[in-house]
């Protein structure tokens, strides 16, 4: 008998060598199929995140001009004890809905309708120990009843539409939680502009804090009223043992990490409100809306991009990793360096001149948020492999660093040398990070001495480029189109290998 091809075992069987090509189709069917769905949802997410913030960026000026710089800085300072009080009393179990998916598929709204309920739990306990305390709570925050009992409100719901959030962007959807977004943050910003107004035509200077305050907050309180609601009835689970469990043992060690970044985030403007005076804070806090532009853009890019992320790593296909994230990081690199070229027009823009001022912040704080976001691509490979103790464990050696560095250069250097030291606490945290990404997982997507370099290029680049505001306008315009332009036309190639990442067909 004549033998026939050696991959054919019997006769009328397929060929294996065919076997084998139909299934490694189907492997990059899958992947291009995960990447389209990750560029379209990730791009979905972004522009709902840059749609409301850039709002937030827009009407800025309209606050500054109708508050005094004290009342800015009070309004502030709120927002800053909400960004504490959220992840702590929720117990950042939303932050479990990451890597959930992966182990709750065909449960996953169920788990996510759970562990909502235990956050909502959590939150009330925190509420009736605070009413315990209430005045000894009101004092600490500078809060009065209506700030006190917002602040709880604001962060029940807040909590439900993170979850929302977080579940969508796992399941790489975007219609219904981008929608949510936008027609909560939306008419707040306008409702609050409004009474504003209205109060400044009737004389009640007085009041104009608890308008703003009322007017933003109560329509995002209203929308995630509903999210909640929704969120329950997609899971119609209230309780699950096992899903609690998973969800604390996540969760719980996320907890001082969530806290610590947060202090680093909010504990200057606190901090310059008690030690240095409301409208010191309030030129402080303007300085952070330019720098929360980026921020804004870095952690919107990582929420779209850590689900495809999270799936390379489980295909073990992490050499797809490195080459994009670079591009990433030089891109806000540059995008951070023009923040600071155009740090007094933007502060122009911003605020009128009792906050000039507040132009040479940028630079220090624009470079403290891309130290942030460079930190990212090490924890999250430990939040992957649920190492979360670790990550808490070097995000709060560096709050503590932060808070004491704070303290000093406050009282001994003014109020500016917050920003330097915070940029100093994030290089600290971004090296803690890249150590122990490497100690714990033994894996390594982006060399930590690479992003090293990277970080201190841009910035001593960022502090240095602080001595252009000193010539005239046009020269730092020309330097601007100069080195943008070289920029765009050595990284057009990489940032193209980025979105074809994610489009590539084959």
């Amino acid at each position: 008998m004549i033998e026939t091809e050696k991959n054919t075992t019997e006769a009328g069987q397929i060929p294996a060598s065919m076997i084998e090509k139909a299934q490694e189709n189907t492997r990059k069917s899958s992947k291009a199929n995960l990447n389209r769905m990750a560029l379209t949802s990730g791009f979905f997410y972004i522009l709902a995140q840059l749609m409301v913030r850039g709002l937030t960026f827009v009407v800025t000026p309209i606050y500054t001009r109708m508050l005094s710089t004290a009342q800015y800085g009070e309004i502030r300072v709120f927002e800053s004890w909400l960004l504490i009080a959220y992840p702590t009393m929720s117990l950042c179990l939303w932050k479990s809905a990451d890597v959930a998916k992966y182990d709750y598929k065909d449960k996953y709204n169920a788990y996510i309708s759970s562990v909502h309920t235990l956050s909502y739990i959590a939150i009330a306990l925190c509420f009736g120990i605070c009413l315990i305390f209430k005045q000894p709570v009101q004092a600490f925050c500078s809060m009065d009843d209506l700030m006190f009992y917002i602040c709880f409100a604001y962060v029940f719901t807040y909590t439900s539409m993170l979850y929302l959030q977080r579940r969508d962007k796992q399941m790489l959807r975007y219609k219904f939680s981008t929608a949510a977004t936008l027609l909560t943050i939306v008419p707040g910003t306008f409702l609050s502009i409004y009474l504003i107004y209205r109060g400044r035509v009737q004389g009640l200077y007085d009041s104009l804090v608890h308008r703003r305050i009322i007017g933003y907050y109560m329509p995002q309180i209203l929308g995630g009223a509903i999210i909640a609601v929704v969120l329950l009835a997609q899971g119609r689970k209230l309780f699950d043992k096992g899903y609690w469990k998973y969800g604390l043992a996540y969760s719980l060690p996320l907890i001082p990490e969530a806290l610590s970044i947060q202090i680093m985030n909010q504990s200057d403007k606190i901090m310059i409100q008690h030690l240095v005076g409301k409208a010191e804070t309030g030129i402080f806090a303007l300085a952070t809306t330019v720098s929360f532009i980026i921020w804004i853009l870095e952690d919107s890019v990582w929420n779209a991009w850590i689900p495809w992320l999270y799936e390379k790593i489980s295909r073990d296909e992490t050499r797809d990793i490195i080459k994009p994230w670079t591009a990433v990081m030089h891109a806000f690199g540059i995008m951070s360096w023009i923040l600071v070229i155009l740090a007094p027009e933007e502060i122009a823009i911003l605020g009128p001149k009792a906050y000039r001022a507040a132009m040479f912040l940028i630079a220090p704080m624009v470079t403290g948020t891309l130290f942030r976001f460079y930190s990212y691509s090490y924890s999250a490979i430990q939040n992957y492999y649920k190492k979360t103790q670790y990550v808490a464990a070097g995000t709060i050696g560096t709050m503590i660093l932060n808070v004491i560095l704070n303290y000093v250069c406050i009282i001994n250097f003014g109020y500016m040398a917050a920003a330097y030291t915070t940029a100093f606490s994030y290089i600290v945290l971004l090296i803690v990070q890249g150590i122990l990404e490497y100690k714990i997982t033994g894996r390594v997507i982006v060399p930590l001495r690479k992003t090293l370099m990277i970080a201190v290029f841009y910035g001593v680049v960022n502090i240095a480029s602080m001595e252009l505001f000193y010539l005239p306008w046009f020269v730092r315009y020309l330097v601007l189109i100069l080195v943008t332009g070289g920029a765009f036309f050595i990284m057009r190639p990489q940032l193209e290998g980025v979105l074809k990442t994610f489009r590539k067909k084959k």
